[in-house]
């Protein structure tokens, strides 16, 4: 196993009702004057919007409000939150809904923090945060895990551009999870979710050494569990303890613990691939992961066996038998990709809904190896062509 580090400092309140402590937390961390940032219309139309700032009143905090956030979430609108935040002397940031949202208020509080220079530059990896504003969440989306990680991804709209920052001074401070909250989601956005939940911990599950055995029976219950539920609610979406179940998952796989003790932090080149395409084609981020990761699988797999044979047995159910282990890793790509068609999630860019042509599969090759410095990968290290090939085997 590898030294690690494991810092996770965000409270977590988690069940029914539980929006209703969103004032006492924002105090309790030092808030007075709050950007409530959200989503769509349904946040408001639910009346989660109105309990939050009822919450906030009561608590004697001003507030100012900003919707509109995006799938992908953009540039644009973090700049427009920055305004509005300068303009009322916003001294915490709280966020109303899923990773996209999360995310956007990360990059608000960090561009407030720091008004000399433009917040796109620590997503161009041109500079690093000199600080930020607090920030907290009310929880709607099970999914990203931006409630407790130090990541951050925005989309810069005007260059196509999808770009992640990580940064532990961003851990947001407290977590509101009410499973309740995510009851209304459509099962396609449910099961994207889970798909971005198991992901990130695949990410770090598939390394060249550095594993612990007791952060692999984690991860490897974390998928099953998933998994398990996954299908729950694909059939019974109002199930309150399924949605409780996936709702703690993805906290879990993405505030490192599933990724302690192995190699550098974990793979995250089926990431940097799905970025590219949501940046390109506004795909649903989980539903792109599930289109790109069987690719990559099959390109790496021989690089990294002993890992896919360890996950095609104790997370997929692989019946060893007389199969040799190219065989059992295939097979578990395979129950993979089952267990995907299962929940309504593609295997393919096709069955996602997209066909690019060899010029744009050269473009976000291109753009991915940029955003990784050149080369990604600790299942098996990869450079541009690799993705290339990739991308064209996901068609």
């Amino acid at each position: 196993m590898f030294n690690f580090n494991y810092y996770t400092p965000t409270q977590v309140v988690f069940g029914r009702d539980t929006e209703l402590e969103a004032g006492r937390l924002v105090k309790k961390y030092g808030g007075t004057s709050v950007l409530v940032h959200y989503g769509g219309r349904s946040a408001k139309r639910s009346g989660l919007i109105d309990r939050v700032k009822k919450a906030l009143e009561d608590e004697g905090i001003q507030y100012c409000e900003l919707g509109g956030v995006v799938p992908n979430p953009h540039l644009g609108k973090v700049r427009e939150g920055v305004e509005l935040a300068k303009a009322n002397g916003v001294d915490f940031i709280l966020a109303v809904g899923g990773g996209s949202v999360i995310d956007s208020s990360k990059a608000i509080a960090y561009a407030l923090a720091d008004l000399d220079h433009d917040v796109w530059e620590l997503f161009a990896h041109t500079r690093s945060a000199v600080g930020c504003l607090p920030v907290g969440s009310v929880l709607t989306i099970a999914a990203a895990g931006s409630e407790m990680s130090a990541s951050c991804v925005i989309t810069n709209e005007e260059t196509g551009e999808k770009r992640a920052y990580d940064d532990d001074i961003v851990r947001p401070k407290f977590a509101i999870m009410n499973p309740a909250l995510t009851v209304t989601l459509p099962d396609y956005q449910t099961q994207a979710g889970c798909t971005d939940i198991m992901m990130h911990t695949m990410e770090r599950y598939f390394n060249q050494g550095g594993t612990l055995e007791l952060t692999d029976e984690i991860a490897e219950g974390l998928l099953r569990t998933v998994m398990k539920y996954a299908k729950i609610l694909h059939e019974d979406p109002s199930n309150y303890d399924a949605r409780a179940e996936i709702m703690w998952a993805g906290s879990l796989a993405h505030n490192d613990l599933t990724g302690c003790g192995a190699a550098s932090g974990g793979d995250w080149t089926s990431h940097m691939l799905e970025h590219e395409m949501g940046g390109m084609f506004d795909v649903t981020h989980g539903a792109g992961l599930a289109a790109i990761w069987p690719s990559w699988a099959r390109y790496v797999y021989k690089d990294c066996m002993d890992r896919f044979v360890q996950f095609a047995v104790n997370v997929m159910g692989v019946d060893v038998g007389g199969r040799t282990p190219e065989g059992i890793c295939e097979a578990g790509i395979a129950a993979m990709e089952n267990f995907y068609r299962s929940i309504g999630m593609p295997t393919n860019m096709k069955e996602l809904g997209i066909e690019p042509t060899d010029e744009q599969i050269r473009a976000m090759a291109a753009g991915a190896a940029r955003a990784c410095g050149g080369s990604r990968g600790t299942a098996k290290l990869l450079f541009e062509e690799d993705f290339v090939k990739i991308y064209e085997n996901a068609r």
